[in-house]
């Protein structure tokens, strides 16, 4: 949901997480709790170890299903600042920080967002995406530094993940955001925890005790991969990356990108293959331009001045004629 700023659980400049004094104790998170469905689950043979393995990632489907309502609520409240040229900013530590670093950079890719627009930060910096550093999802004050040191804005969306909720770091990285006025989208696998109260926009992705206790990189981090998708995908839609359901404003940046952009323009013109080719070379490889261009039978440069006059829209710049 949405709320107002908690002014309870904001990041004082003494370094105190928001909502410190009510901290939960570690042992009361569900996420920390011993699952009672599988004590003897080193004991079952392979097949059956990895049907429970799998049916328990059930519950990630559901716990995102559930946060919907949240996360379209997220979405239109970090619309306006996109569109106002802010920045996508991730904050996270272990799973949650790599998961964010991941999601970041699939949106170049998949629908041409700028790099500099989307912008990763993980406990313990870039070493940290590919192995564990000691300590550095504790460091609050690194966390602070690390998002003032992104030059966080009023225009400029944060995305605050963490599984237990109570992450020192993100706590850091949220305070700093809070004072440069920046949403706090965060989302989080236990209720009531900082992470949630003092975000802008809660996400609650309720998955309960792991399959293996305390093992958050499985159902909850699944969970978070689910919501992060859905809330990044759907801002791109919005935005008019997306016209229909077709992905064209991919870049494309191998050949099977490129195949894949030649069978976008033959879906949404219905032209034959070589004519798909000719736009995409002659619109310089942009999918929407090449659309464009085709159905209504303009060249690339006029088809262009049309997008942008429309905002990136391509239902809107066809319907303008």
């Amino acid at each position: 949901m949405t709320h107002p700023p908690n002014p309870d659980a904001s990041l004082p400049s003494s370094g105190t997480p928001p909502g410190a004094a009510h901290l939960p104790d570690p042992a009361t998170l569900r996420t920390e709790a011993v699952n009672p469905a599988h004590p003897d689950l080193d004991q079952l043979d392979t097949t059956d170890l990895v049907q429970a393995l799998l049916d328990d990632q059930r519950h990630a489907v559901n716990a995102a299903r559930r946060a919907g309502p949240a996360l379209g609520a997220a979405a239109d409240a970090a619309l306006p600042r996109l569109r106002r040229g802010g920045r996508l900013l991730y904050a996270g530590a272990g799973t949650s920080g790599r998961l964010g670093v991941l999601d970041a950079t699939e949106l170049t890719p998949t629908f041409s967002w700028p790099p500099a627009r989307a912008v990763p930060l993980i406990a313990g910096g870039e070493r940290a995406i590919r192995e564990a550093v000691e300590g550095a999802e504790d460091d609050r004050e690194d966390g602070h530094a690390a998002l003032r040191g992104a030059g966080a804005g009023p225009d400029d969306v944060l995305i605050a993940v963490a599984a237990s909720g109570t992450t020192p770091w993100v706590l850091g990285a949220m305070q700093a955001a809070r004072e440069s006025g920046t949403l706090v989208i965060g989302l989080a696998n236990n209720a009531g925890t900082p992470i949630l109260t003092g975000a802008d926009c809660a996400v609650l992705l309720d998955t309960g005790p792991e399959i293996i206790s305390g093992s958050t990189r499985l159902k909850a981090g699944t969970a978070q991969k689910i919501a992060l998708n859905t809330l990044s995908s759907a801002l791109m839609v919005r935005l008019g990356k997306v016209y229909g359901n077709l992905m064209v404003d991919l870049k494309a940046t191998n050949a099977k990108l490129e195949a894949r952009a030649v069978r976008l323009v033959q879906h949404a013109t219905g032209c034959e293959e070589p004519r798909a080719r000719a736009a995409l070379v002659e619109a310089g490889g942009q999918v929407k331009t090449a659309i464009v261009a085709l159905r209504l039978g303009i060249a690339a440069d006029e088809a262009r001045a049309r997008l942008d006059a429309a905002g990136g829209q391509a239902r809107a710049a066809l319907d303008a004629r």
